[in-house]
């Protein structure tokens, strides 16, 4: 691990917009979604989704989730990207929902009424356990023989 993978691996989490989310149901079924995300101070990613929607339902059953963050619009070869283990959760207190909709960034933000009771949204909270970026590995010739995936801590 370096400084610049660190730095740059959360550069890429403050500034790309969207996330893909993976979940699996309590059997096991995978299931893969993008959602627009913010990153809160204590380096959480939010976003908010409808409560019955499929990685809403395994989020639930299964707090287990990876997200990939990576800009997309790269020429191939030169894209960057973090990978994500975290442990997700429904977030329906109260006073956990205010704090969060005060920290929503991007143009689409909703009311704490928007996310709670019977309302159809929830905000969803992932706690990241451990944050990887890739890179390549060359040989001593400098030419590339794979990516490969560095650990980074970012605080």
């Amino acid at each position: 691990m370096s400084d610049q993978h660190s730095q740059r691996a959360k550069e890429i989490l403050q500034s790309i917009l969207y996330a893909t989310v993976a979940t699996a149901s309590k059997d096991g079924k995978p299931w893969n979604s993008p959602v627009a995300k913010w990153l809160g101070p204590d380096m959480a990613i939010y976003w908010f989704s409808d409560k019955d929607s499929v990685h809403s339902v395994n989020i639930r059953a299964n707090e287990a989730v990876f997200i990939a963050i990576y800009d997309s619009t790269m020429p191939e070869g030169t894209g960057e990207g973090i990978y994500i283990e975290a442990t997700a959760s429904e977030i329906n207190d109260p006073r956990d929902i205010d704090k969060i909709a005060a920290l929503q960034t991007g143009e689409w933000k909703v009311t704490p009424e928007q996310v709670s009771g019977e309302a159809i949204h929830r905000f969803y909270k992932a706690v990241p356990k451990t944050i990887w970026m890739n890179d390549v590995e060359n040989d001593t010739n400098g030419n590339y023989i794979r990516d490969i995936r560095v650990e980074v801590q970012i605080e």
